[in-house]
């Protein structure tokens, strides 16, 4: 099977005009010079079909951060026609080249079995009210496994699932935490495989029907995009609200009780690309950290819609041209005399804290990250 240019015709492709403005903005371009957003279209516009690219390695290079999306003079889905030929190759048994030795990967397919059970609610404190079913629903995500798998960079990345539990506490929302929820398939779907991908999202919907959910709240800005576009998409539309819950904490903060300490701390906010460029959501971060007092928010050169992308995506490819990236981004974090980096993504987190801890580590870009509702909580009285 193979992908034609016409069946593309939705990302625009046929629009190029070749000017290299994607080019000129990628984060991998500028590092690896093998692989050019322009050339990879124009190989397929020659050719007719995405053939010659289904069996290129750079095909799983792009980082899909929509960086070039957004420069595009003509509106080019570039990260989306990467999407549609990697779904492509996959289904011919092309695969790219996995981080962790494939180890995340293997756990988000074995999280498709119909029978699996699940023990993932330990990692709850006894002081946060959580319930079984009900209107409200917190989808945690990945970030149990991720907490299990880290343990080597010594981050806590169960502390955004805590801290937003804690904050709907503040705000009266004892949300439903479901024991049987599976990975949102994010990773899978953006690398190509789409069969399992559908697998993980018609269990999800399922259980979030028996939960009774009316609302479904997301931190993680990667569930909330497959919820909010990617499985609507497949599975048409929901049967809930899909809530971004920085948002939601911005739509109610005159009902936290923030602190007035006097402490001064500067921080500089990362864009996650799939909350900004793909979910256009730019401010809420940024009004979140301003409310609170004492904190002082200085902006990289790179920021909103041109932010640079944390360098690695869906667990492939993280090569030293990833590290390369993030060391960039690290140094323009540094550069702002920020005491903390936040972000709103934990894979951002891991990423940057992997390459502080890494042989290549220097002082440059060591600089400490933080989750935003963590940041947050740690604020509200």
């Amino acid at each position: 099977m193979s992908i034609n240019v016409s069946a593309l015709r939705s990302t625009n492709v046929l629009h190029c005009l070749e000017c290299g403005k994607c080019t000129a903005v990628c984060p991998v371009s500028r590092y690896n010079h093998s692989f050019s957003p322009r050339r990879m279209i124009g190989r397929m516009l020659a050719s007719g079909n995405a053939d010659g690219l289904i069996d290129d390695a750079l095909l799983w290079t792009c980082l899909t951060c929509q960086l070039c999306n957004e420069r595009c003079p003509q509106d080019v889905d570039f990260s989306a026609m990467m999407r549609g030929i990697r779904i492509d190759a996959f289904s011919s048994g092309r695969r790219p080249a996995y981080s962790h030795g494939g180890a995340l990967q293997s756990t988000m397919r074995i999280m498709t079995a119909p029978d699996l059970t699940q023990d993932r609610l330990k990692w709850i404190p006894k002081d946060l009210k959580v319930r079984k079913s009900g209107d409200d629903v917190y989808f945690v995500g990945c970030l149990p496994y991720f907490d299990a798998f880290f343990t080597d960079i010594k981050m806590d990345m169960l502390a955004s699932a805590k801290s937003a539990i804690l904050l709907m506490n503040r705000l009266g929302i004892e949300p439903v935490v479901m024991p049987d929820e599976r990975c949102c398939g994010h990773d899978l779907l953006w690398m190509g495989d789409e069969e399992n991908f559908k697998r993980l999202a018609e269990h999800n919907l399922k259980v979030i029907a028996a939960a009774g959910a009316k609302r479904v709240f997301f931190a993680c800005p990667e569930g909330y995009r497959t919820f909010s576009l990617d499985i609507p998409e497949y599975f048409g539309a929901l049967d809930f609200e899909v809530v971004y819950f920085p948002a939601y904490l911005v739509e109610n903060l005159s009902k936290l009780p923030l602190k007035s300490n006097g402490k001064h701390q500067v921080v500089t906010y990362h864009d996650a690309c799939r909350l900004g460029r793909h979910m256009k959501d730019f401010d809420t971060p940024r009004t979140l950290l301003n409310a609170i007092d004492g904190i002082e928010l200085r902006e990289m050169a790179r920021h909103g819609a041109g932010a640079t992308c944390c360098g690695t995506s869906a667990w492939c490819n993280c090569d030293m041209y990833s590290k390369q990236i993030q060391s960039e981004r690290l140094r323009d974090a540094k550069s702002t005399g920020a005491d903390v980096l936040v972000t709103s993504c934990v894979k951002c987190s891991v990423h940057f804290a992997c390459t502080q801890n890494g042989p290549e580590e220097t002082d440059d870009i060591r600089i400490p990250t933080k989750d935003l509702l963590t940041i947050i909580a740690e604020e509200v009285e």
